[in-house]
């Protein structure tokens, strides 16, 4: 079997002599590498060479870019686990991090083409729609576009949504509690309304998951588009196999 050579590239090689500054980048507060200016001076490269093993690095989750702050190492991956169905700020804390979010919007439209087909509404029926920003540790992670049936959640447009937690509105203001919840996970990029309540660069890589909300009686009562910074996160599983 012929081997497979080695990659000798420039960027490759830039990859070796990056590991010191990735591993003391880790240990400050905020994780931010040298700018690409100091980066390029100390490491005696140019800026094509430097993007693209920073690309790399980027793409396999070892770093992370903010618009006009620069680069950083990523912190420790948080863990999702999708039957646990834990609120964000629960999911977050359980595992000793810091949780945050932000209200970006919150309005009255008519659903768009997808959401209609997931709530099984006609072309025209309006939805509630809230765009949020995550934090996790204060760094932004996730974008979240949550569609609510209005019929179910009269006037929940008047609630602190930076504060409270939807599941536990819905439970405590309107006797709803989610049933079932149906999944669609894909990897995109992030679009401009995404990247820039992540602060981060359009068409970065990200990790979509969809979900389906359904109370107590079976209903389709709204849907969530997440959209996380790829680095963020690691989906975790847990189920027993069926037959023998």
């Amino acid at each position: 079997m012929p081997t497979v050579p080695a990659d000798t590239s420039p960027a490759h090689r830039l990859r070796e002599r990056l590991a010191p500054l990735l591993s003391l980048a880790a240990t400050r507060v905020d994780r931010r590498l040298p700018s690409e200016r100091d980066m390029m001076a100390s490491l005696q490269t140019t800026r094509i060479t430097l993007r693209e093993a920073l690309n790399e690095l980027e793409a396999e989750g070892c770093v992370y870019r903010e618009n006009r702050r620069g680069w950083f190492v990523s912190p420790p991956r948080l863990r999702y686990d999708l039957l646990a169905c834990l609120p964000f700020h629960e999911m977050v804390r359980s595992q000793q991090r810091s949780a945050r979010t932000l209200l970006l919007s919150a309005e009255e439209v008519i659903a768009p083409v997808k959401v209609a087909r997931r709530l099984g509404l006609a072309e025209g029926e309006r939805v509630y729609r809230i765009c949020r920003a995550r934090l996790v540790d204060e760094r932004r992670v996730l974008y979240v576009e949550h569609h609510l049936l209005p019929r179910c959640f009269p006037a929940i447009l008047d609630f602190d949504l930076a504060r409270e937690s939807l599941t536990e509105l819905y439970r405590r203001e309107y006797g709803i509690r989610v049933g079932r919840v149906s999944y669609e996970l894909g990897t995109c990029v992030l679009s401009s309304d995404a990247a820039g309540a992540l602060n981060a660069v359009r068409g970065s890589p990200a990790q979509r998951i969809t979900r389906i909300n359904h109370d107590q009686n079976g209903r389709a009562i709204d849907c969530d588009d997440e959209y996380w910074r790829h680095d963020a996160i690691e989906l975790t599983l847990s189920a027993a196999p069926q037959g023998g």
